[in-house]
């Protein structure tokens, strides 16, 4: 969700501030602007995409070595060159962007208006830069004062990035749950949501944390605390390379992805499991196991597809570890009023690790004494510095706003955590564990062997890149990733797709099977077997077009279905790390076929940080 990036320093900033955007896209948008500072303050917008904001600054001189930049995602007003940002405060003197909500903005904005202040856009944004200037005007103070002053009462979420006239060589910042981070060079600065735009220029970065304040100059950063207390930071080093936010010859980012995970998935599994040595280990549980071990249930909170991940986690731990768990929406879990008794574990799955609603139920979870887990995959990132412990899943950079890589790389750590955890309690016998410790370390090549298939997954979505409804149908360990199939389908393609467990095809979704409706079965030689082969034949019987992923060599399934795709054998418990894949690359071509824009898909973000 909307991105911003800003510099200072010694370059021609248009230039880094343009290129900034463009990496940002990812995060989702409908608008884009830069605001320049030169003697003058220009601020320069457009609907559409950063291209259209390029084409429309063409001719136009664009000298300055300060400046901002955002690309819009809408929530306050409709997309269009007015409410795209920046937005200039009433006196012109100020510029800011700012991501987020401001959920007292119509009370801030009636008390500005009576005071004559008046406002272009339909946004909360501007809303923010006039009261800035009203708090500065009514308390002669510094402009550093004056934001902290006005942002001690407003009620909502931002990352805010301000541009003054009157301080040409300096940016104010400041975030309250939404990411910024600094980007720490040698006579320069920049800002950024993420560190995407930063990775060319230094590796050097200061993750803001909440209710700080920051002020940056080519050469120097100060940082205090909303109550004006001066902080320390701690600059990180990235370990993102250029290259990993390329698309290094693929022609989307999804795809590179997809093909990818063979990688990803190692990666996940780095220093962590050696089936020779019987040994598998993630750092981040060592001080709290005791926890998990003796945990009278786990709550697993996550959003999309980390909200599947985790269905796939309920099974193993329950399984393996013989613990209770609840999968939870986290953005139902935070309004309720959920029970958490003394020896609840929650654990919080988040690829970006800055989603809104699963910061939110963290919170919430803390205050009710829960020990909290996390499972994220960027680095300094708001939901591992909120939890107690957890681990990274070390995919890399997932630029495509449908996650692939993400997805598998979740379910490797939560399947290494639940049989870390099944271990330490005696639950798993040691044949069991060693089995699934070889075949942790098989499952990289056994992805790349589906990867290999791509072509015949291609050729079968041609054949129904037209269809108007798919059915993904999955039992056991299979009936999450039905879900995540489903999912993908219709974020990049547009097409209406349903995931459920098999068996529930009879309660209702029978209904809609004829000869026009392409079905999904993910029907695996497990435990589920023979029943799905039952519901296989009911829909046979229904003249529902018929594609199957199936296990290498399954000849009964090769008679009874249209479609085959073979995946690898492996463990059950390890199956969704396979199946899956047949189902992300299905996607991906029954929307390029369809002419849709995979990468960024509309209506959607890669990151949501508002709610």
């Amino acid at each position: 969700m909307c991105g911003i990036v800003a510099y200072t320093g010694y370059r021609e900033a248009y230039p880094v501030l343009l290129k900034g955007l463009k990496r940002l896209e990812y995060r989702g948008y409908d608008s884009a602007g830069i605001a320049l500072l030169n003697g003058d303050l220009n601020v320069y917008k457009k609907k559409g995409k950063v291209s259209d904001l390029e084409s429309h600054l063409k001719e136009t001189q664009l000298h300055s070595t300060i400046g901002v930049g955002h690309t819009r995602w809408a929530t306050h007003g409709q997309p269009n060159d007015v409410n795209a940002h920046p937005h200039y405060s009433f006196n012109k003197r100020l510029a800011i962007i700012h991501n987020g909500i401001i959920e007292n903005y119509n009370v801030l904005k009636q008390d500005l208006t009576n005071k004559g202040y008046q406002f272009l856009s339909e946004t909360d944004s501007e809303v923010l830069v006039h009261f800035i200037e009203d708090v500065q005007a009514n308390s002669n103070c510094s402009l550093e004062e004056a934001i902290r002053l006005a942002l001690h009462q407003v009620v909502g979420a931002y990352a805010i990035v301000v541009i003054s006239k009157d301080h040409p060589d300096t940016l104010f910042a400041a975030r309250k749950g939404s990411p910024l981070v600094i980007g720490v060079g040698k006579g320069e600065h920049f800002l950024a949501s993420d560190a995407t735009p930063i990775i060319e220029y230094t590796s050097d970065v200061i993750y803001l944390d909440d209710l700080e304040i920051a002020v940056i100059t080519k050469d120097k950063v100060s940082i205090k605390s909303l109550d004006d207390v001066l902080t320390t930071p701690y600059v990180h080093t990235l370990e993102m390379e250029l290259e990993a936010i390329e698309k290094n010859g693929f022609d989307h980012f999804m795809l590179k992805e997809i093909f990818e995970q063979p990688k990803s998935v190692k990666d996940s599994m780095r220093g962590r499991v050696n089936a020779a040595k019987g040994h598998l280990l993630l750092g981040g549980l060592r001080d709290y196991l005791n926890k998990l071990v003796h945990a009278q249930r786990v709550v697993i909170l996550g959003c999309g597809t980390s909200w599947h991940a985790g269905l796939v986690a309920e099974y193993l731990f329950e399984e393996f570890a013989r613990i209770p768990v609840e999968v939870e929406y986290a953005s139902e879990f935070r309004y309720r009023n959920p029970i958490i008794n003394e020896g609840d574990v929650v654990i919080a799955i988040s690829q970006s690790g800055e989603t809104a609603d699963t910061l939110a139920a963290i919170e919430l979870a803390k205050s009710k004494g829960a020990i909290i887990f996390g499972v994220c995959n960027v680095v300094g990132s708001s939901i591992p510095r909120a939890t107690h412990a957890g681990a990274y899943t070390h995919a890399g950079p997932e630029i495509g706003v449908a996650s692939t890589k993400a997805f598998t790389a979740q379910v490797t750590v939560l399947s290494m955590m639940a049989i870390i955890v099944a271990r330490a309690k005696g639950t798993i016998t040691e044949s069991q564990y060693q089995e699934l410790l070889v075949e942790f370390e098989n499952i990289p090549a056994k992805i790349q062997r589906i990867l290999d298939k791509h072509a015949q997954i291609e050729y079968i979505a041609d054949i129904f890149k037209d269809a108007r409804n798919f059915l993904f149908l999955g039992r056991g360990y299979n009936f999450p990733v039905a879900l995540e199939g489903a999912l993908k389908l219709k974020e990049i393609s547009y097409i209406h797709a349903e995931g459920y467990p098999a068996a529930e095809m009879k309660h209702g979704p029978i209904a809609l099977i004829d000869e026009e409706m392409p079905v999904v079965f993910i029907a695996t030689r497990d435990s589920s077997y023979e029943k799905i082969i039952s519901n296989i034949q009911e829909v046979r019987a229904r003249k529902g077009r018929v594609i199957v992923v199936a296990t290498e060599g399954d000849a009964l399934v090769e008679k009874m279905a249209e479609f085959v795709i073979e995946i690898p054998h492996t463990h059950e418990a390890l199956v969704p790390l396979l199946s899956v894949i047949p189902l992300q690359i299905l996607s991906y071509h029954i929307a390029v076929m369809r002419g849709c824009n995979v990468d960024q898909p509309r209506n959607l973000a890669k990151s949501v940080t508002v709610e």
